[in-house]
């Protein structure tokens, strides 16, 4: 039986005020967007990484430990606390990225007992060959948007990232009580 067509004029999702009222805020909402964005560029770089670079086992959690994790290497429990999981829950994904050779334990040279987790050099040649994945896909993208847009877009990032990554000035209130003055 093919599908119920709606009729010329019905409202979008199928008259349901709520949904109607979501989708209008989250396309409303600039960090809506970003998080959105980010999510589908995430998915469509893994699948080119699988394919590309051979890495067949990379899932997004994998991913997410890799802007922690210092050059030098991290504690395993800085690297959880940071990532907001357990320390079983990291202690998982760095096995799995262990036994794909991308990341290394090593003894932390400021306590013997302790151990440091670092990417290894596999890891290293991974990250720079990663990078090199984004940007062709940027370049595909670029194409597919007006001239300029994708140089215009890679500006304002740097600079949103640049606010967000400052701490406030002395005496000012931290980000999330800030509020800008009216009519700005």
């Amino acid at each position: 039986m093919p599908p119920a067509q709606k009729p010329p004029g019905a409202p979008p999702h199928g008259g349901d005020p709520f949904r109607a009222e979501l989708e209008r805020r989250k396309k409303d909402s600039v960090g809506q967007l970003l998080f959105r964005c980010a999510r589908l560029f995430n998915e469509a770089a893994l699948d080119r990484m699988r394919d590309e670079m051979g890495v067949a086992g990379i899932r997004a959690s994998h991913t997410s430990l890799f802007p922690f994790i210092e050059l030098e290497g991290t504690r395993l429990t800085d690297l959880a606390a940071r990532l907001g999981v357990s320390k079983q829950a990291a202690g998982q994904l760095v096995e799995d990225l262990e036994k794909m050779g991308v990341l290394e334990r090593a003894p932390d040279p400021a306590d013997g007992r302790a151990k440091l987790v670092r990417f290894s050099a596999r890891g290293r040649r991974g990250l720079l060959e990663g990078l090199a994945v984004l940007r062709r896909m940027e370049a595909e993208l670029s194409a597919r948007l007006a001239s300029g847009d994708m140089e215009q877009l890679h500006g304002i990032l740097l600079r949103l990232l640049d606010v967000l990554e400052t701490p406030p000035a002395p005496g000012r209130p931290p980000r999330s009580s800030r509020r800008r003055p009216a009519g700005n």
